[in-house]
């Protein structure tokens, strides 16, 4: 591609790798593109957050293409992940420790499989606290790092589908096909509430948003090694 590629528009379907935020995934495209084209800057942006503790499909655009970026937000999106049971953590995922402990021994296969029903359509959900929404102007994971409770509203948001792929005590593995502003990790807490013990996000990947599958997708490493020409 060319810097008038980039400049007049292109959509990039990157796999973000574990650990990185999605501002990182994105500075390192960035960074690839002004320095192949020594360009001073550039418009680039990212249609949805990812944690830091996900992989998976971030549909980045640059040059005139950011203005498509509110509409590939709104688009549907498909996560695969790991739940475990019996266990909560303030976050609802691996980013906080274990606050407390539930039994699971009540737990069946079935029970798991038939609960998932209770979550299909539209539900309320309430985001986590260690998320980065706003309120009253200030992050919610602001206020959680400090040790402040703040009333958050739920949120109504649909789920087209929810699939128990596997069952291996205490970790259930997931499929779910959601509307834009569902949280996994509330749905992974709420999931182990609904089953008289508790839940937390142990792993969670995005595999589709719209019509655009992460197996097209490349490690923001690689896009900038193919670019350059040069490991990075």
């Amino acid at each position: 591609m060319t810097k008038t590629d980039f400049l007049d528009g292109q959509l990039l379907l990157i796999d973000k790798p574990l650990g990185w935020s999605s501002f990182q995934a994105v500075n390192k495209l960035k960074w690839a593109i002004r320095k192949k084209f020594d360009l001073k800057k550039i418009k680039i942006g990212h249609a949805g957050t990812l944690d830091p503790l996900a992989t998976g499909l971030l549909l980045i655009c640059t040059g005139k293409f950011t203005k498509k970026i509110n509409e590939l937000q709104g688009q549907v999106k498909e996560y695969t992940g790991t739940i475990t049971l019996g266990a909560t953590t303030p976050s609802y995922d691996l980013e906080s420790e274990v606050d407390a402990v539930f039994p699971t021994d009540h737990i069946s296969p079935q029970a798991i499989h038939e609960k998932t029903k209770d979550f299909l359509g539209e539900i309320a959900q309430r985001p986590p606290i260690f998320s980065a929404l706003k309120k009253d102007g200030k992050r919610l994971y602001e206020y959680a790092r400090e040790g402040k409770a703040v009333e958050i509203p739920t949120r109504t948001v649909r789920l087209f589908s929810f699939e128990i792929t596997a069952i291996d005590m205490p970790e259930i593995q997931f499929k779910v096909v959601c509307s834009k502003g569902t949280y996994i990790r509330s749905l992974a807490h709420d999931f182990g509430k609904a089953l008289d013990s508790g839940g937390h996000l142990s792993t969670l990947r995005r595999t589709k948003i719209g019509e655009y599958n992460v197996n097209k997708a490349l490690d923001p490493l690689i896009f900038a090694e193919n670019l350059l020409g040069t490991a990075q």
